[in-house]
């Protein structure tokens, strides 16, 4: 039996040793909690600016010069996670900081050899001396370092360890992190790489300006097979996998990191929050498109000629790509003035709205005839581009043509003013000259616009006249976003209807879009704005100085670039929406005499004498209150009636056309709402009826 003096012994000796565990335990807490390792909550890294759907457009180096973007597990090639664990720590998963299995066995291997043969860091002692470099190579320093691992997985999961250590791993140069790695060696996010650039870039961190490739090929391309060698090893790749991935090679080219939507970008700046992305509307894809014509048209342009272009969803007003100048980085060009911001003389490009108006105004027809010849409005003379004239001309003719007399009879007919207004109620505020009220010559160019507010006066097009707010993600969080009406429905298809049979610039492919061409006064602008179902897109082409530029114009200078733009943006074509139910499209031979000529009489009105009775409408009867459920889903149409006059007849409500012309002398109308209304019915001959009805 044991002694009493030798129990006792042994509970003092085990009380001494649980008290001196419980010490040690204390102190180790106690120095973890007053040395903790320098994690900062937010790694300090690159700000990025991305797309609409993450990715990456544009990054800003950090304050101290480094290209170190946040990565995450999900953003890296899975393949690539498992060969840098393989190969750098294969318990990483297990231990708790510090591998004791590969430390005994690097001790070992020096002892026997005499000199390092393999490491013993793990991944979390790796992250340790990044985030805290050591002054030297010495055992303490070591020490030191595995303690700091410790504390790590004490307070980060083993997913935040790889995430900072991907972030923060070395790569050459100013490029830390695998991503900035991947796309400056490779071109390319880290999401899904071969095998061969997989085991470069674990490679690459143990010495990396040794083994930078644009420095030092060979001894990259030894540190690949290397790993590549012990991925089979392991188990990890198969031989014939392996061996064909040596045989790829290993470029010796550094690529600058993605450098796309510039002034968006730098315009983003101020809205940075450390550790966030920032996000445009853009759609990389569409925006590297753009980019790479706007290079290319100004190549061929010549030199101090820029580009500039925005790519529109008529539907939301998102811009999908936005392209500020020909090169951002061209002084020769001004590259670092936004041009789509900039106020410039829109040329003809706003000539759809004029005749727009005129159509909703029941002026014109497609094929009602203007006279395209000289004439003066009280001192002001427009002349067409060429200096020369037509004569009479239908209405579908002079858009096409774009004949500067015919628009500027029509905007005398539907007023400057109320175009203005129309441009103001669709969100866009053209510049006129200093204490000038509207006049004749905006038809031509004289006002100021921008290219964005180009490209937001056609989304309307586009949209079945309805245009958005253009937005890009810049704008201040609380900027109102609108959308408004600029044409009618059925107004809006005969531009649309006008605009799509305009001959595409030569060599270009019919992409079954509309557009428009305009060039400003002296040649120092040209313009092209088209559209397809959905997406709108501005061209402006010219000196960011405004310098003359002799033989630029809107069709020979900015439509190819337009045409191209579509087919290089990506998107596929959106059909243009067909005609409006109950819309009438007259040939010539069937025009009422209103609408034969336009301004065919002194007081605008074509003069005709007949002998049929003048139209009198019999129903609904003058001051008739006629009660059609207008409070109710089912309201009802209100027939109308008349005898006499000549067919075919106009019918108009409150000012408005109805739609279509018709050949008999029964019509119907659906109000909008109840209250007084004014019925007009207009003949072949020009002479009216009206009546005033109470509709409830």
């Amino acid at each position: 039996m044991l002694s009493k003096k030798f129990l006792r012994r042994t509970a003092v000796a085990g009380a001494s040793l649980i008290g001196l565990t419980a010490l040690s335990a204390t102190t180790l807490w106690s120095l973890d909690r007053s040395f903790p390792p320098p994690l900062p909550a937010e790694l300090t890294v690159s700000t990025e600016v991305q797309d609409r759907d993450g990715e990456l457009l544009r990054a800003f180096a950090t304050p101290d010069g480094y290209w170190r973007l946040e990565t995450r597990l999900d953003q890296v090639d899975k393949q690539f996670v498992d060969m840098l664990v393989t190969y750098e720590d294969k318990r990483f998963w297990d231990h708790e900081g510090v591998d004791v299995l590969a430390l005994a066995r690097a001790a070992g291997q020096f002892a026997t050899s005499g000199r390092i043969v393999s490491g013993g860091s793990t991944l979390s002692m790796q992250l340790a001396r990044l985030i805290e470099p050591r002054e030297s190579r010495s055992l303490g320093s070591k020490v030191k370092q595995m303690l700091r691992a410790i504390q790590i997985e004490r307070r980060l999961s083993k997913r935040e360890i790889l995430e900072r250590y991907l972030t923060l791993a070395p790569y050459g140069g100013n490029l830390e992190g695998v991503r900035a790695a991947s796309l400056a060696y490779f071109g390319k996010e880290p999401k899904r790489l071969t095998v061969s650039e997989a085991a470069l870039l674990v490679a690459l961190p143990q010495l990396p300006e040794k083994r930078r490739p644009d420095r030092n090929l060979k001894i990259a391309h030894a540190a690949r097979d290397r790993v590549l060698t012990r991925m089979v090893s392991s188990r990890l790749l198969g031989e014939r996998e392996a061996a064909r991935a040596s045989l790829d090679d290993v470029s010796d080219l550094r690529r600058t990191l993605p450098a796309l939507a510039a002034h968006a970008a730098y315009a983003m700046l101020p809205k940075a929050v450390p550790g966030q992305p920032l996000q445009l509307t853009i759609r990389k894809s569409v925006q590297e498109g753009l980019e790479q014509v706007a290079r290319d048209a100004a190549t061929k342009l010549g030199p101090r000629l820029s580009v500039a272009m925005v790519l529109a969803d008529s539907r939301t007003g998102d811009i999908l790509g936005e392209v500020g100048s020909a090169n951002f980085f061209d002084a020769s060009r001004s590259g670092w003035i936004d041009m789509t911001k900039i106020v410039r003389s829109p040329g003809s490009t706003l000539k759809p709205f004029i005749y727009g108006l005129a159509f909703e105004q029941g002026l014109v027809a497609q094929e009602t005839l203007i006279d395209d010849s000289p004439v003066d409005f009280s001192g002001y003379r427009p002349k067409n581009f060429d200096m020369g004239y037509q004569g009479d001309v239908s209405i579908r003719q002079a858009l096409q043509l774009s004949l500067n007399v015919p628009a500027i009879r029509v905007l005398d007919a539907v007023g400057p003013t109320r175009l203005m207004a129309r441009f103001r109620q669709a969100g866009v505020s053209p510049i006129l000259p200093v204490n000038e009220a509207p006049g004749l010559a905006i038809g031509l160019g004289g006002v100021g616009v921008t290219l964005r507010d180009l490209v937001q006066l056609y989304t309307g097009l586009a949209n079945g006249g309805k245009t958005h707010t253009l937005h890009d993600g810049t704008e201040p969080a609380d900027a109102e976003r609108t959308s408004a009406t600029i044409l009618d429905g059925q107004a809006n298809w005969q531009i649309i209807d006008i605009l799509s049979g305009v001959k595409p610039p030569e060599g270009a492919l019919q992409r079954g879009i509309a557009y428009k061409t305009g060039t400003s006064y002296g040649y120092r602008d040209a313009w092209s704005v088209g559209f397809d179902g959905r997406y709108v897109l501005g061209v402006w082409v010219g000196r960011p100085d405004a310098g003359a530029v002799p033989g630029l114009s809107g069709y020979v200078s900015a439509a190819p670039i337009l045409f191209e733009g579509f087919v290089r943006s990506g998107l596929a074509t959106v059909p243009l929406p067909g005609k409006p139910p109950g819309m009438f499209s007259p040939r010539r031979e069937d025009l009422p005499v209103t609408l034969a000529r336009f301004g065919a009489g002194s007081d605008g009105l074509v003069q005709a004498t007949v002998s049929e009775p003048a139209p009198t409408i019999i129903f609904p009867p003058d001051g008739a209150r006629v009660d059609l459920g207008t409070n109710s889903a089912d309201a009802s149409p209100l027939v109308l009636k008349l005898q006499g006059g000549r067919a075919p007849f106009r019918w108009l409500a409150n000012g408005k056309p109805l739609a279509g012309i018709d050949r008999r002398r029964t019509a119907t109308w659906q109000p909008d709402g109840a209250g007084y209304s004014t019925l007009t019915v207009i003949d072949a001959a020009g002479r009216a009826a009206s009546v005033k009805v109470f509709v409830e």
